[in-house]
C-alpha cells in the first residue's frame, strides 16, 4: 500500500546527484496503478486488476529506463566496452549474493531504490502477476515485450563497490536499486559516475510493500 509520504518522493533534493536521473512523475502514477491493481486482485475483482495493470504499462515509463540503460545513454555515459546482456549481468550477479543476504538487505533498504527513491518490486513477484495476467503484464527477452512499469521497478542488489573492483558481497556492500540506476552503472565505482555513496542517506520509508501481498 502506499501513503501519504509517498507523494513527497519527488521532493528529494537531487543536487548532489544522487541518482542518475531524476525520477519522471509518470512512474509515480505507475506505481498508483500496480498497487491499486494489486487490491483489486485481492478484492477478487480481476477484470478491474487487469484494466489498472494495462493502464501501468505507461511508453514514457519505459523511454525513463531505457534513457539509462542504453549503450548510448546520456545519462549513465558507459562506453560500449561494458554493456553487457543485462539478464547475463543480473543472473551472475545475484548468484554471487546468499539468499540470506538479500533478506537482510531487503529488510534494511524496504522496496525503494537506494539512489533514486522509486518503488521496486522483486522478480518472483512480477513473475506470479505475469502468470496470473499474462497477456497484460508482458514479460520476455525483449525489453519492448517487456511491461514498462515492471520493467522500471525491477528489483535489483548492486554491489556499490563492483565484484569486477575487488567488492564484496556482504551486506554493507549491497544495497537494492531499480533496474535503470543498477543497469546504468554497471561495473564503475560511484566517483566514476559522480553519484553520492547512498549509504550516507537512511533508506526511504513508506507503506509500498513491493507488491508482496499479490503472493
Amino acid at each position: 500500500m502506499i501513503d501519504s509520504d509517498f507523494e513527497t518522493v519527488m521532493e528529494y533534493s537531487f543536487s548532489a546527484r544522487c541518482c542518475l536521473r531524476e525520477p519522471i512523475p509518470e512512474i509515480f502514477d505507475a506505481a498508483r496503478f500496480l498497487d491499486a491493481a494489486v487490491s483489486a486482485h485481492t478484492a477478487a475483482r480481476f477484470d478491474l486488476a487487469e484494466e489498472l495493470f494495462r493502464l501501468a504499462d505507461l511508453q514514457t515509463v519505459r523511454e525513463w529506463t531505457n534513457s539509462l540503460w542504453s549503450a548510448h545513454s546520456p545519462y549513465a555515459n558507459k562506453p560500449m566496452s561494458v554493456v553487457q546482456s543485462r539478464s547475463q549481468i543480473e543472473t551472475t550477479a545475484s548468484s554471487y549474493i546468499p539468499s540470506s543476504v538479500r533478506r537482510a538487505v531487503l529488510a534494511r533498504d524496504g522496496h525503494h531504490c537506494r539512489f533514486c527513491g522509486i518503488p521496486v518490486v522483486a522478480a518472483a513477484v512480477r513473475k506470479r502477476i505475469h502468470e496470473r495476467y499474462p497477456t497484460t503484464v508482458n514479460w520476455s527477452s525483449s525489453n519492448q515485450d517487456q511491461h514498462a512499469a515492471f520493467q522500471c521497478f525491477w528489483l535489483q542488489y548492486d554491489h556499490l563497490m563492483p565484484r569486477s573492483r575487488g567488492g564484496s558481497s556482504d551486506a554493507d556492500n549491497i544495497v537494492v536499486t531499480c533496474a535503470g540506476c543498477n543497469f546504468g552503472r554497471m561495473e564503475r565505482l560511484l566517483s566514476e559516475v559522480g553519484l553520492m555513496d547512498p549509504r550516507t542517506r537512511e533508506p526511504r520509508q513508506s507503506l509500498w510493500d513491493g507488491l508482496e501481498r499479490f503472493l
